[in-house]
């Protein structure tokens, strides 16, 4: 069975400002109306189950709001997967999406696509394309490498994606650069 905007409208109640659901109705293994709809999981996605099937929060108030379920992913703009306002979310593809993302656990330096070569002794730059991994560039100076990422990111206009890019915050915060 495929949710209908009417269904989603007849048992939730969204609102965009706080980015919350609250069941409309009350009945057989459904919290009481008024309640708070989903499960939140620590770095998941919030999940609210309709009529048996699990859908992701983020997704549902993209239906509420507009009408339509997107083809498209639904891109959390800040990262918090918990915040589902409709003014943190974006429609964007699953190429922008996956830019959108943080650093990997075993990222060291902090900025996603800079690391240190220990051999070398310098900072190493490079990014992803199609995925396949470009270099960017050796240097001595993390900052230069840093730089270098950026550059990478701007050409290839990641700034329409990757809204918490590490390497823009850093640019911004360190060497006082507003782009």
């Amino acid at each position: 069975m495929t949710l209908t905007y009417e269904r989603l409208h007849e048992v939730l109640h969204y609102t965009p400002l706080d980015g919350l659901f609250r069941w409309k109705i009350t009945g057989t293994g459904r919290p009481i109306k008024g309640t708070i709809a989903g499960c939140f999981v620590p770095k998941e996605y919030v999940l609210i189950g309709i009529d048996g099937i699990n859908y992701k929060a983020h997704r549902l108030a993209w239906f509420y709001v507009y009408g339509y379920m997107p083809e498209n992913d639904i891109d959390h703009i800040k990262r918090n997967k918990h915040d589902n306002r409709i003014r943190k979310l974006r429609e964007v593809s699953n190429q922008c999406n996956s830019r959108n993302r943080g650093n990997f656990s075993n990222n060291t330096s902090g900025i996603k696509g800079v690391s240190f070569n220990k051999i070398e002794g310098k900072w190493n730059a490079y990014i992803y394309l199609n995925n396949k991994r470009h270099r960017l560039g050796d240097y001595k100076k993390f900052h230069n490498a840093v730089c270098a990422r950026l550059a990478g990111e701007q050409c290839l206009n990641w700034e329409g994606c990757d809204s918490c890019s590490p390497a823009y915050l850093y640019a911004q915060r360190m060497l006082g650069v507003s782009l």
